[in-house]
């Protein structure tokens, strides 16, 4: 890697880890085939049931794993080789995409299949999410280089979220639900593939003697017991269940609302992922995760904003940038805690708060998605958007109000010994920080 890199060098600088680099592109394809499958199975359940209140419950189904199984995952994280983890929930989701392309294909499928599969995929995302997260720090070989990783890993989230919607769309249009799940399995090889060919050096994990249980207590007092972990985790925590489910009544909103087809379904998300993507590139072309405590409140705002406009868009050339708006916050908001709640976590205790980011960002989303799906059926789609985003805009202002406290503590747990963040705190009761002088 060049000593002072420059524009898209220094943007990418994660990719000169050679590890991070294959899981990049293992998870661009992978990626790609998700967004495929999740818009298929939104296409799927409304066109079998037209209802948004199912939508709301397969959306549940597939969520509630999360919130109740993240935690545990998150003590197995700091417990276990994460890659095997990986390699295997990644296996599993496979196993899952095949199944229902079989089912659709020959023409067997019912709700209670998607609903029973969705509960499946939701155990194993509850156990793969919080470990890719913290299988981070291992594939790259600058530690300074950690809030870059994060960030592009937003931006293949969201490239991957611009072209899957659009290439599903298109699809389920010409030729049915069923190939866009067929191609999903098959894009698992990719990432697979990517996580054997790695070289991660061994790390020695501690062993630990004490029940699981008390590992979950020890990783929630760590967590809650830190103002600015606690503020940023009940902040996306409310985002996620009254914002987020938004995804989940945009097969309403393009067939009922905007009066289109799939193809305005796939447009609708894609235009998502091109504001989450430009958000992602910003967070990646900045040089330290200070300041990003702002970044998370402006963010919020601009979510919340973007979803109150978009209620009451009946034209699709201003739905499509009032999307892309949305998707800029949504992304900015999630990928700026994410980085913060990295850096300033011990690596021991890592898997745990990546847990807890895990169960407040997609954990609460089965409930918001059931309160959306049961707001829509009696108030309507527009009306429950809107209401998500004053929500969302309340959040932000309550968050505001703590800006200055949290801004010096986050500070003061930021320190550069050798060029890598690290940080020196100890929570017994109350937090204990100190700084340690610089070289």
């Amino acid at each position: 890697m060049p000593d002072n890199p420059t524009g898209l060098k220094f943007i990418a600088r994660a990719l000169y880890s050679r590890n991070y680099r294959l899981f990049f592109a293992g998870q661009g394809v992978s990626l790609i085939g998700t967004w495929m499958q999740r818009i298929a199975t939104g296409w799927l359940v409304y066109r079998l049931t037209g209802s948004a209140f199912l939508l709301g419950m397969v959306g549940f189904a597939g969520q509630i794993p999360i919130f109740l199984l993240s935690p545990i995952a998150g003590v197995l994280a700091d417990r276990w080789d994460r890659r095997l983890l990986i390699i295997v929930t990644q296996t599993l989701s496979m196993l899952q995409a095949f199944i229902l392309t079989f089912l659709i294909l020959t023409h067997t499928i019912a709700i209670w299949h998607i609903i029973f599969l969705s509960i499946f995929l939701g155990i194993v995302n509850s156990f793969d999410t919080p470990v890719r997260q913290a299988f981070v720090v291992e594939m790259i070989e600058k530690k300074e280089d950690l809030g870059n990783a994060i960030a592009l890993n937003s931006s293949i989230f969201n490239g991957a979220r611009l072209l899957g919607p659009s290439i599903a769309g298109i699809l389920i249009a010409a030729v049915g639900e069923g190939i866009c799940f067929l191609l999903n399995g098959i894009s698992y090889i990719a990432v697979i593939f990517a996580l054997v060919a790695m070289r991660i050096k061994s790390q020695k994990k501690p062993i630990r003697q004490t029940h699981v249980l008390h590992g979950l207590k020890e990783g929630f007092a760590y967590s809650f017991g830190f103002a600015p972990i606690r503020s940023i985790l009940l902040l996306l925590g409310l985002v996620s269940l009254v914002g987020m489910p938004y995804a989940i009544l945009m097969p309403v909103f393009a067939k009922d609302v905007l009066h289109g087809g799939p193809s305005i379904l796939g447009f609708l998300m894609a235009a998502t992922g091109v504001g989450a993507l430009v958000g992602a590139l910003y967070l990646a072309s900045r040089r330290s995760p200070k300041g990003l405590e702002k970044i998370i409140a402006l963010s919020t705002t601009i979510f919340g904003v973007g979803l109150i406009v978009f209620s009451s868009s009946r034209q699709i050339w201003l739905s499509l940038p009032l999307m892309s708006l949305t998707g800029f916050g949504m992304m900015a908001q999630m990928a700026s805690s994410n980085t913060i709640l990295q850096t300033i976590t011990d690596d021991d205790k890592r898997g745990r708060v990546m847990s807890f980011y895990t169960m407040s960002f997609l954990g609460t989303a089965p409930f918001g998605s059931l309160l959306a799906g049961g707001l829509a059926s009696k108030i309507g789609t527009p009306q429950t958007l809107l209401l998500g985003g004053v929500c969302c805009i309340l959040g932000a202002f309550l968050f505001t109000r703590q800006l200055s406290t949290l801004r010096e503590t986050i500070a003061q747990a930021f320190t550069r010994k050798d060029g890598v963040l690290e940080v020196r705190r100890g929570i017994q009761g109350a937090t204990e920080l100190t700084t340690p002088p610089k070289d």
